[in-house]
């Protein structure tokens, strides 16, 4: 069969059927309140200049990959949940799993480097300014999003080479593992370079533990160093538990797990990192800091202003 003839079938969303119709409004109102909110937020660190920050600049890249990883999973569902059949096409399965990696990869890699600057921040505090210039946070950010390219783009190839001998995947949307399971042919490369990619990544969350564990020493012994962590680092330490853990979840369940167990809990816990980082890092990070607020409030009071 031809690559560009293959359909795949997803299962999962079977148990929905009954009421759609509420899970679709449901799900569609998710989509747009976080889409709102992270157009909300990054047009007011765009607009207001006293918050062309380093830590502002990676949280504005932050709420971009937030986008384009929410852009990846929703239209599709939405679609999905409204029709009887779930399928796609193999180009836009492939184009799917683009997406998805590349939001993961670069939120990954964003993190690490918010990571770095809450340390230089933190604990080189006289050192900030000439260590975090403008030109080396705009250099952070492109080669984020450069190696996330790369990544993703070795992935597809690799996945792009299989003869598949099957069009089942046992989710509800696309993934590179599922998709290479379904492979007639020695899969050995793959799992090289997936094995090479979380190795990496993997090394990433322990460089930021080490820094966080530098940060929190620094921070216990001054109550500016305290204030600091608790509205700047403790954000942080959240949105990157939540997102280790529901990835890690997915990766192990998706290689070892059972297909016929727990499949509600499967269900949740492999699209929980494409639907709560998005949704809570804006808000987290929004509430926590009083510079975003304000920005924020000042942009909807000019919006409310211009409309009366």
């Amino acid at each position: 069969m031809e690559r560009e003839e293959i359909v795949f079938v997803l299962h999962g969303l079977n148990e929905t059927q009954t009421n759609r119709h509420i899970y679709f409004v449901f799900i569609l109102i998710l989509y747009l309140f976080t889409m709102f909110i992270n157009v909300t937020l990054i047009c007011a660190i765009v607009l207001e200049k006293m918050l062309h920050d380093p830590m502002y600049l990676f949280l504005c890249n932050l709420c971009v990959n937030g986008i384009i990883g929410a852009s990846s999973f929703y239209p599709k569902i939405l679609y999905d949940i409204l029709v009887d059949s779930h399928v796609i096409t193999y180009i836009g399965c492939l184009t799917q799993i683009f997406f998805i990696y590349f939001y993961v990869y670069c939120e990954c890699t964003n993190l690490t480097v918010m990571a770095y600057d809450r340390y230089v921040a933190i604990c080189k505090p006289l050192h900030y300014h000439c260590i975090m210039t403008i030109r080396k946070v705009w250099t952070l950010i492109l080669l984020t999003c450069f190696f996330s390219l790369l990544e993703v783009t070795i992935g597809i190839v690799l996945t792009a080479r299989l003869t598949l001998c099957n069009v089942d995947i046992d989710k509800f949307y696309c993934s590179n593992w599922a998709v290479v399971k379904l492979s007639c042919v020695d899969t050995s490369l793959n799992n090289l370079a997936a094995y090479i990619v979380i190795l990496t990544h993997f090394s990433q969350t322990i460089f930021i533990l080490i820094s966080y564990v530098k940060i929190i020493k620094v921070s216990i012994c001054s109550q500016t160093g305290r204030r600091k962590f608790m509205q700047t680092c403790l954000p942080h330490l959240i949105t990157l538990s939540n997102f280790v853990i529901s990835l890690l979840f997915d990766v192990m369940y998706a290689r070892y797990g059972s297909n016929n167990s727990l499949l509600a809990l499967r269900n949740i816990m492999s699209v929980e990192f494409l639907v709560v980082p998005p949704l809570i890092n804006p808000i987290i990070y929004g509430m926590n800091l009083s510079q975003i607020r304000n920005s924020a409030r000042k942009m909807f009071n000019c919006k409310v202003s211009a409309l009366s």
